[in-house]
């Protein structure tokens, strides 16, 4: 079978380029990285801009068993706070890197076989719903432009790969039962059908949850964190002709949490499909086209009287989107990549502020907002022996509408209402690398960027309350600007060791900020911009039995501001660390069993912009045991913050929130 044939070829094509990774400098040649394209072969410039990449064995030792947590692996990703998708509000879960701060958007694109993930509505990233079984790869490009990846990456770009034909079992399975009652199942089917092949794969986690207050400012109401989540996918491959293949995905979740408070519910529910064309012939195609539909419900409870004083009951928002890119025959030393991509989203909110006493209904508000971005771009690779020069540009068309933000007093009747201008424009975005390969274990690397973000809808027209802190919406917000470089070294002095080092300077103008305009009152504003500089490393290690990963990032980031905002000029921004770090020692042992230990270090930050509340640094390590007891069954022992270190998530004055404790998990792996 072709297809069949094709996914054996590049696993072991990866497995002699870089046998069982951990965590590695995206390789120097071409044929390294071809295992990673889920789409059509990666452009041979790819690793100008300094990608890292986590392999499929590294993903499946995470001590959570998260696609978030895992992620920390690269020193420099962050969410916006340290608390994790099991006891952080689904809103908040938006993702940044090279501390360009955040206000729980993703500044980062997030892609899952090139379909971006974000929430329509927030800029959040689902991660529960993204079992870690179903991943065969991830690549991180910190900075790098927009490119041919779309709009949006400001702070660079996450890729996940589906795992392949040849990295999925016909049955696996993982059981695990965890500390305080947690329970976390995964499964997946996946046979042969025709040429092609399908997968069905589901997942399940649920937990009684941890306490994020500290004991002594617990209240009657406090209880702790639990959680409750499940996700089905259904994935499809198949050939066309000699050179085609369409991949389907489709993909149902549900998640569910409870924050601090008893009655204090979230939920996230979503459906999500996509359809991908692929031809790899001598005119090669891709063609993508994706739907998302999302919806999140939420309630506030008064940390006075303990009863709820806002429901957020519905937030249904829908992203549509596609791309299609052709690569024409240009020659060898050439790959010439000409596409165009859109992206539409659509949200509206309704919620009601209660009466705390009563329960009754004060004012409803509701609001609606329409964005459509469009772009077409370019790009070419030119090989020139053991040089290889990439530059691309991309114009995008954007355009903001729709948006109207209406409050209705329930007791009086009386009801206003904001329609916000419509509003569009175009912007530019280019980049362009040198890769140059200057003996067989040194290569030389340097690339310059530019990219832009819009505002989410979100953004512009929802506020929040997190208790005693007001943050307003800003319809009027402008999209963020990018301006980057770096230049960097990968070194692979003797087999199984992989070194790499990048220095870097962003500059994000626009940037948005929660801005403080009064006592516990912020606003979502543009200040001047935020620039970010600093040094990441990384390195691996395998000595026979033994293996031993790294990456450090250190990351001056401070905001430039003037206006209403200049008190946060030379401030670093709010919750961005200036070092993180993350190292994994491993060691196969004999019969296959595995044992790993992991330690993250991430640094102090500030919970808000005017550095008033400092969240102290924190070490944390993480253990992974896996004991064979059968060709086909597997003893799984897992365990998070092994020594119980405290994790400060959340700061206003003396009121805190706590990350996860010291968590406990055994349970058994199937593959068959």
């Amino acid at each position: 079978m072709i297809l069949r044939k094709l996914s054996i070829s590049l696993c072991a094509t990866a497995a002699m380029a870089a046998p069982d990774p951990l965590l590695a400098e995206a390789p120097p040649s071409p044929e390294d990285i071809i295992v990673l394209g889920r789409g059509l072969d990666l452009p041979p410039g790819t690793p100008a801009y300094g990608s890292v990449t986590i392999g499929r064995e590294r993903l499946e030792e995470d001590a959570s068993g998260s696609v978030e947590h895992a992620l920390a692996d690269v020193a420099g990703f962050q969410q916006f706070r340290r608390s994790d998708s099991r006891s952080a509000n689904p809103s908040a879960q938006g993702v940044t890197l090279r501390a360009l701060g955040g206000n729980a958007t993703s500044r980062a694109l997030v892609l899952l076989d090139g379909v971006p993930l974000a929430d329509p509505f927030f800029g959040s990233i689902p991660f529960n719903a993204l079992p870690l079984e179903t991943i065969g790869a991830v690549r991180i490009t910190r900075g790098g432009g927009a490119g041919a990846f779309g709009a949006g990456t400001v702070a660079g770009t996450i890729e996940l790969f589906s795992a392949d034909r040849a990295q999925l079992p016909l049955f696996g399975a993982t059981a695990l039962y965890g500390s305080r009652d947690a329970q976390q199942v995964n499964a997946s089917f996946s046979p042969d059908l025709g040429a092609g092949f399908v997968s069905l794969s589901g997942s399940f986690s649920r937990g009684d949850g941890f306490w994020t207050t500290p004991a002594d400012q617990r209240g009657p109401a406090d209880v702790p964190a639990r959680y409750r989540s499940w996700s089905v996918t259904l994935r499809g491959v198949a050939p066309v002709g000699d050179t085609g293949e369409i991949q389907a995905r489709v993909n149902l979740m549900r998640d569910d949490r409870t924050l601090r408070f008893a009655g204090a519910d979230n939920g996230q529910a979503g459906q999500d499909a996509s359809l991908r064309y692929l031809s790899r012939g001598r005119w090669q195609v891709e063609a993508l086209a994706y739907v998302q539909l999302r919806n999140f419900d939420n309630i506030v409870i008064s940390s006075s009287s303990f009863r709820p004083t806002l429901d957020q009951r519905n937030t249904p928002s829908t992203g549509l989107g596609g791309k299609v890119e052709i690569r024409p025959p240009v020659g060898a030393d050439h790959v010439l990549r000409i596409g165009v991509d859109s992206r539409f989203a659509t949200a509206d909110m309704y919620e009601e502020t209660l009466n705390a006493t009563t329960g009754a209904a004060m004012v409803r508000r509701d609001a609606t907002g329409r964005q459509v971005t469009s772009g077409v771009y370019i790009e070419d690779d030119w090989t020139l022996g053991d040089v290889v020069l990439t530059a691309g540009a991309r114009a995008d068309r954007w355009e903001i509408s729709r948006g109207r933000f209406t409050e209705r007093n329930a007791t009086t009747g009386a009801v206003s209402t904001t329609v916000h201008p419509d509003r569009s424009d175009w912007e530019a975005s280019v980049r362009g690398g040198l890769l140059w390969r200057t003996s067989e274990g040194l290569s030389l690397r340097a690339a310059g960027y530019t990219s832009f973000r819009l505002p989410t809808i979100n953004e512009l027209y929802r506020g929040f309350t997190v208790f005693p802190v007001v943050t307003q919406a800003n319809a009027a917000l402008s999209p963020e600007r990018l301006k980057g470089g770096e230049g960097g070294i990968d070194l692979t002095p003797v087999p199984g060791v992989r070194l790499s080092l990048t220095g870097f300077y962003n500059r994000l103008e626009n940037a948005i900020a929660n801005v403080t305009i009064g006592t516990n009152t912020r606003q979502r504003r543009n200040v001047d911009a935020i620039v970010s500089k600093g040094v990441e490393l990384t390195g691996a290690i395998e000595a026979g039995t033994f293996d031993l990963s790294a990456s450090y990032a250190f990351n001056d980031s401070k905001v430039e501001a003037s206006g209403n905002a200049a008190p946060l000029d030379g401030m670093r921004p709010a919750q961005s660390p200036r070092h993180s770090a993350s190292a994994t020692l491993g060691w196969r042992a004999p019969a296959q069993a595995r044992l790993a230990l992991t330690a993250r270090y991430v640094g102090p930050q500030f919970e808000d912009d005017l550095e008033t509340d400092r969240m102290p640094g924190v070490l944390t390590f993480d253990g992974y045991a896996r004991v064979p007891l059968t060709p086909n069954v597997a003893l799984v022992g897992r365990v998070e913050n092994l020594l119980d270190a405290t994790i400060l998530t959340r700061k206003v004055g003396e009121s805190i929130d706590l990350g996860t404790p010291q968590t406990f998990w055994l349970g058994l792996r199937i593959g068959a």
